[in-house]
């Protein structure tokens, strides 16, 4: 069988258009390099020039973060889901409050800006 691999969106386009694959393995790596092999141009997104899993790029077996198992030495099942995730940003500027706390100041909705009519 396999385990599924979820794709994401902006990464879909160098996996076939797919949203998930079923891709066999045992080790979190063991997945990885046999997705590579199959989506060559997944490769330059995920992995740095000397093999290394980009900074930006999260791996997920089920719902735990690869980082605090095994890294890409985490074992894999058939009943396990693979997720790559990117990192996002977003936001607007940042807003400092008593005590330099800082937080992101929140986007107005369409609503608030006079967007949406009834």
């Amino acid at each position: 069988m396999g385990v599924k691999v979820v794709i994401p969106t902006p990464l879909r386009q160098y996996a076939g258009k797919n949203d998930s694959v079923i891709v066999e393995g045992s080790t979190v790596d063991e997945i990885m390099r046999n997705l590579m092999s199959r989506y060559g141009e997944l490769q330059k997104h995920l992995y740095t020039e000397d093999g290394k899993l980009r900074s930006f790029v999260n791996i997920y077996r089920n719902d735990e973060d690869i980082r605090y198992l095994d890294r890409e030495k985490t074992p894999v099942k058939e009943t396990d889901v693979v997720s790559i995730v990117p990192s996002i940003a977003g936001g607007s500027a940042l807003e400092t409050g008593e005590h330099g706390r800082a937080w992101l100041q929140p986007c107005r909705t369409a609503q608030q800006q006079g967007g949406f009519s009834r």
